[in-house]
């Protein structure tokens, strides 16, 4: 297997800041919660899939929505990025789904202004009226990385300046 990038957290800094502007916390239950934090990883050799872990527990009824903030960033060879999916038993189960479809980390991310933070915003869809039940540090979602190509005539050199929906900016 190429090796092709590395998870990392971001700064407490971020974290807290981000953290707290999504959810009504302090900054030291914030800094509680990110002392916690794991980087994502496999669960067998055999898994395409890194299990990205949520930084608190939290309970979604149908037709609810959560945005979270991960904690983690990753920096990623040229030519690849990572795609964001949700873990397969919850899509089975409970129609859980990524509000943007899939999500997609690309390698300049990391240089973000915002560090590259990951963020992961879900639905659970279910149809059978199930309540998704997730605890801290329970995967909810995983990452697989995957490379990409580009035109023979390709000439962009625009450079990102910004987090999330900022490559046309």
């Amino acid at each position: 297997m190429e090796k092709v990038a590395k998870f990392e957290l971001v700064s407490q800094e971020r974290f807290v800041t981000d953290f707290c502007d999504t959810f009504a916390v302090t900054p030291e239950e914030a800094l509680t919660i990110y002392n916690k934090l794991e980087l994502p990883k496999r669960a067998t050799k055999g898994s395409a899939g890194y299990d990205i872990l949520s930084p608190l527990g939290f309970s979604l009824a149908p037709n609810e929505t959560i945005k979270i903030p991960t904690g983690i960033r990753v920096k990623i060879k040229d030519g690849w990025f990572l795609g964001v999916f949700p873990r397969s038993g919850l899509g089975f189960k409970y129609r859980l789904q990524l509000n943007n479809t899939v999500g997609i980390i690309d390698a300049d991310y990391y240089e973000s202004s915002n560090e590259g933070h990951i963020f992961i915003k879900m639905t659970n869809d279910s149809n059978e009226g199930m309540t998704l039940s997730i605890e801290q540090l329970q995967g909810f979602a995983q990452g697989i990385f995957l490379p990409f190509g580009i035109v023979e005539d390709d000439s962009c050199e625009n450079v990102r300046d910004g987090g999330m929906g900022s490559t046309d900016k």
